[in-house]
């Protein structure tokens, strides 16, 4: 119980701006004038479209909230705000939080996806360290080659987080890097794999390819992985990072999805389209930067925190 509060304290803190940005702008259009008029329901679309949950779902939300505003003759902000779950829930598919097993297989093999920028190394050292703090183990690979500074980057963390890492030098073969680093997680007993690999543009075809090939090495040298590909996303970009999601859904096989930086932005309605559009489940969602603000993604406590 204890853990649930503070999850929904980080949440709640790193939905923030997203939250001021939707509700804010109702509120700024609120007139003396009962039940809400329609001032209130452009200000709820402005707010909507400013929190980059899209237009097709704003306007498929505003269509129904409206309907209800007038229908029912709402009266206050607090039922407003409950009408607004309501019709969220029942246009946004709804699932239960989606939790990574780590125990179904040993080793754990995790690939991890993304462009460039997303806070993907980041985002694999905070899960090591998550990992590593419940006592299993770790083992990270390098398998973001086309980069020297990757390397470093994620040597850095595994240095700070104090788990091994598999590394070859800059421009090398990353299926070489990633059949290396399941070799040593069976030859260590490691629990868990978290393999990097280069920030490639979705439209890129060619390094698509090589993502494919990376996935090939690591099932022949452990059948079944890798067990869980997870795609980061960087939620300051918006609806950018639904296009993202889209290209890579097929080429990387994801298996779930990381949405970082959301403490830092406006755009976290952006979740919303995500699990509109896509049948792949949010896993986690980072909103602070020390490692355990990297929190389980729970879709009813989002849109209770969104819309509070």
């Amino acid at each position: 119980m204890a853990e649930q509060k503070t999850i929904f304290a980080k949440l709640k803190r790193g939905l923030f701006m997203t939250h001021t940005e939707i509700i804010e702008k109702v509120k700024e259009s609120l007139t003396p004038d009962l039940p809400l008029d329609q001032s209130a329901i452009d200000g709820l679309e402005e707010g909507l479209l400013g929190a980059d949950v899209g237009a097709e779902l704003t306007a498929l939300l505003v269509a129904r909230i409206e309907k209800r505003v007038r229908d029912e003759r709402v009266t206050s902000m607090e039922r407003f705000t409950q009408v607004l779950r309501e019709e969220t829930r029942a246009l946004v598919p709804q699932r239960e939080a989606s939790t990574i097993d780590i125990t179904r297989a040993k080793p754990f093999v995790i690939l991890v996806v993304g462009v460039n920028g997303t806070g993907k190394t980041t985002t694999i050292a905070k899960l090591a360290a998550r990992w590593k703090n419940e006592g299993y183990n770790v083992i990270l690979g390098a398998a973001d080659t086309f980069r020297a500074a990757a390397i470093e980057q994620l040597q850095m963390w595994a240095d700070r987080v104090g788990v091994p890492i598999v590394k070859h030098k800059a421009g090398s073969d990353p299926g070489a890097v990633a059949h290396d680093t399941v070799t040593a997680a069976k030859a260590r007993n490691a629990d868990v794999v978290l393999i990097d690999t280069a920030g490639r543009l979705h439209n890129k075809s060619y390094l698509m390819d090589e993502l494919s090939k990376v996935r090939r090495v690591i099932e022949k040298e452990l059948p079944g992985a890798p067990h869980e590909t997870l795609l980061v996303l960087d939620g300051t970009t918006g609806q950018n990072g639904v296009n993202q999601a889209a290209g890579f859904l097929e080429a990387a096989k994801v298996t779930g999805m990381i949405v970082t930086k959301l403490d830092g932005t406006a755009k976290g309605g952006v979740i919303l389209s995500i699990m509109r559009q896509f049948d792949i489940p949010v896993k986690f969602i980072g909103v602070g930067e020390s490692a355990d603000d990297l929190i389980p993604f729970e879709p009813n406590a989002y849109v209770d925190t969104l819309f509070e």
